[in-house]
């Protein structure tokens, strides 16, 4: 299917934020509106603090899931892995029945503990598996190395790995697909401008050969997102709201150019369908 086919094939976004920085440019209608216009069937929100992603879900419930996003302003991605309270927030999210996820969760080296060490992490994988609720983590090291040892952990826990590693090359992903079943791969922000490092697509916009074989071997575990937070050099500024959901046609743009280059079914899935599944909303969203 060409490009333009593809505009107006449904998508499910599985990476968006509403954060506070944003509120000023996007009211939760805007962001509504923002979905409609780029053909967004569900989206899949992560709100800082986590309440502002209820008020995108109060508007539209067949359509947007709120995840539990532990953070309550900006430098708390830096701090939750050592915040006890962090795990009894999130249990009583959970209870609450409002929130249907755990996430984004930042893994970064130099400022998270060692997974053997990491008890907040443990805890919150714990209640993933417990609630059955996706968590997703977000890791940027060189090696796959803390994405294998959380996934071997945990094999009961649905986890999505944000960027599906950020800086990853192609092996480094397979490695952690082929040996947890329980980890999906998404690929927001794995565009020309935010993970430039090891990017998917070459200066034409075609996937390089070893994340289109990727993406084939395994078309039943990738999901596609845009992670609307920009601009990414200067996040979270006092004097600037964010302008993330301005950038949705730019960001789809992308992501749709590649998976046009897809059979078409594969496409479908990976676009949409693997993401409506996993966040169990089959029953009230149609990728067709």
């Amino acid at each position: 299917m060409s490009a333009a086919g593809l505009a107006a094939q449904p998508v499910a976004d599985m990476h968006l934020h509403y954060k506070w920085t944003q509120q000023d440019l996007t009211s939760p209608q805007d962001a509504l509106d923002g979905l409609d216009q780029n053909h967004i069937v569900m989206g899949v929100v992560i709100g800082t603090p986590a309440e502002l992603a209820l008020q995108l879900q109060s508007l539209a419930p067949d359509r947007v899931v709120a995840m539990f996003g532990p953070y309550r302003e900006g430098g708390d991605w830096q701090r939750w892995a050592y915040d006890a309270e962090t795990v009894s927030r999130t249990r009583a999210a959970l209870e609450s029945g409002h929130y249907h996820g755990i996430g984004e969760l930042h893994v970064i080296g130099g400022f998270a503990p060692k997974f053997a060490k990491a008890t907040v992490l443990q805890q919150l994988l714990g209640l993933g598996a417990e609630f059955d609720v996706p968590v997703m983590i977000h890791t940027e090291f060189s090696r796959a190395d803390f994405m294998l040892s959380v996934c071997r952990e945990y094999p009961d826990t649905r986890i999505v790995w944000a960027h599906s590693g950020a800086i990853l090359e192609a092996a480094a992903v397979d490695k952690v697909l082929a040996e947890c079943a329980n980890v999906w791969g998404g690929l927001g922000a794995r565009d020309p401008w935010r993970f430039v490092n090891n990017p998917l697509t070459g200066q034409g916009g075609e996937l390089l050969p070893e994340w289109q074989a990727l993406l084939m071997k395994y078309p039943g575990r990738f999901m596609v997102g845009s992670d609307p937070v920009w601009p990414v050099d200067q996040l979270d500024r006092w004097d600037e709201g964010d302008s993330g959901w301005q950038e949705l046609p730019r960001f789809w743009g992308f992501h749709r150019g590649w998976l046009a280059r897809l059979p078409a079914d594969t496409a479908r899935q990976i676009g949409c369908e693997n993401a409506v599944a996993l966040f169990k909303m089959a029953d009230k969203v149609s990728c067709k």
